[in-house]
C-alpha cells in the first residue's frame, strides 16, 4: 500500500483511540469531525486492499495444471480488476485536496504595463477574452470600473465574474501576460513586446473573511469621465482605504452611492484577503510556487506570440496553437492543462 494511504489508515486508527479517551469536549468534536471526513476514504482503502489480495490469490491459480481452474481464474481476475480500477480513481479524487475558494466568484483586475498604447489595447483584448470565456461557462461579467486609453484600449479595467466554480478555472491567470506582435501603429513592421498585468481575486463572503469597519476610511466624490471631467453632480463615487495596509479600492460606474459603496467594499475585501493569502503562499513548496506563483503581479506567466501563432504558459512549459481562437475565449485547453498540473502537484504534496 502506498505511504500516503497508510498514513490515512494510521490517522484513522489513532483518532479512534483518542476518541475512546478524549481529553476535552473540544478535542472530541474536532476528532469526530475529522473521522467523518476520512471514514469514506478508509472504507474504500480497505475495500481496495481486499480486492488486491483477491487479485494476488487469483493470479496464483492461473498457473494451475487443470485447464478449467486456470480458465475460471482468468475470468475472475478480469472481473476483480474491473472492480478495482474505478475504486482507485475514486480514491485519487478523494485524496486530492480541494481549494476551499474554488467555488467563489472573482474580481479580475487588468492593467496596461510596458508598451504604452499597445499594452492598453492588449489589456482590452484580455478583458474580452475572459468575458467570452465566461459566456461559454454561463458566467456573468460586470465591469466595476475602467480607465480608457486614446485608442479604445484600457489603462485599467476591473470586473467581476460570477457563476459556478469561477475561481477554480481562473485562479491561475494572475501575473504578467506578454504579447509579441506588430502593433497597428507600427509602420516599419517590427515586432514589439508589451505586457499587461492580471490579478484574479476570489470574492470573499463576510462569513469567510471580515474586515473591521474601524480599519476602513471611506471617501465620496463626483464621478469622473474618461477625460477627467465630472459626469454627474452627486457624490456617488466611492474610494475606500484599508488603513493597516494602505490598500485602496474605488467604484464610480454604478448609479448610486450605495451601489458603488457595495462594489468598493467587495473589491477592498478581495484585495486585503489576497494580500494575506500571498503572505501564506510564500511558505508553499517551491514546486507548487512554480505553478501557482507567488501572487506577485510582476511574475511573467504567459506569452502570446502572434507571428508564431502560439500561446506559451511558462509555468508548465507548454505551448498552445490557434492564438486567435484563444483570444476569442477558447481558453479551455490552457485552463485544463493548468488544473491537471495543479492536481498532480497536489497529489504529490499530500501525505508526503
Amino acid at each position: 500500500m502506498q505511504p500516503r494511504f497508510l498514513k490515512i489508515l494510521n490517522e484513522f486508527e489513532e483518532n479512534n483511540r483518542r476518541l475512546a479517551r478524549p481529553e476535552n469536549a473540544k478535542d472530541f468534536a474536532a476528532l469526530g469531525k475529522r473521522q467523518r471526513e476520512i471514514e469514506p476514504m478508509v472504507e474504500k482503502l480497505k475495500e481496495s486492499e481486499r480486492l488486491r489480495e483477491k487479485i494476488a490469490e487469483t493470479k496464483k491459480l492461473l498457473d494451475s495444471p487443470e485447464a478449467e481452474i486456470a480458465e475460471l481464474a482468468g475470468e475472475e481476475l478480469q472481473y476483480l480488476e474491473t472492480q478495482l480500477r474505478p475504486l482507485e480513481r475514486e480514491l485519487e479524487a478523494m485524496l486530492t485536496p480541494n481549494d476551499p475558494l474554488d467555488k467563489n466568484d472573482v474580481i479580475v483586475e487588468i492593467r496596461a504595463a510596458a508598451g504604452g498604447e499597445e499594452s492598453a489595447l492588449f489589456a482590452a483584448e484580455l478583458f474580452r477574452m475572459y468575458a467570452k470565456f465566461a459566456e461559454t461557462k454561463n458566467w456573468r461579467t460586470h465591469v466595476i470600473s475602467s480607465s480608457a486609453s486614446d485608442l479604445r484600449g484600457f489603462k485599467e479595467i476591473i470586473s467581476e465574474i460570477k457563476g459556478h466554480n469561477v475561481y477554480s478555472l481562473l485562479k491561475f491567470e494572475s501575473g504578467v501576460h506578454r504579447v509579441q506582435r506588430v502593433p497597428a501603429t507600427e509602420k516599419s513592421g517590427r515586432v514589439h513586446t508589451s505586457t499587461v498585468t492580471v490579478a484574479v481575486l476570489p470574492i470573499i463572503a463576510e462569513s469567510e473573511f471580515k474586515i473591521d469597519p474601524k480599519d476602513l476610511k471611506i471617501e465620496t466624490s463626483t464621478s469622473r469621465g474618461a477625460g477627467g471631467q465630472s459626469v454627474n453632480t452627486t457624490y456617488s463615487a466611492i474610494k475606500i482605504t484599508h488603513l493597516p495596509t494602505g490598500i485602496t479600492a474605488s467604484s464610480q460606474d454604478e448609479r448610486s452611492q450605495i451601489q458603488n459603496r457595495a462594489k468598493a467594499l467587495e473589491v477592498i475585501t478581495a484585495r486585503v484577503f489576497a494580500a494575506e493569502i500571498e503572505k501564506k503562499q510564500k511558505d508553499l513548496t517551491a514546486k507548487r510556487r512554480a505553478l501557482i506563483g507567488t501572487g506577485d503581479r510582476s511574475e511573467k506567466i504567459r506569452t502570446y506570440n502572434f507571428p508564431q501563432d502560439r500561446v506559451t504558459d511558462h509555468r508548465i512549459n507548454q505551448s498552445f496553437p490557434q492564438i486567435t481562437a484563444i483570444i476569442n475565449g477558447k481558453l479551455d485547453p490552457i485552463t485544463s492543462a493548468l488544473v491537471a498540473a495543479a492536481l498532480k502537484l497536489a497529489k504529490e504534496d499530500t501525505y508526503d
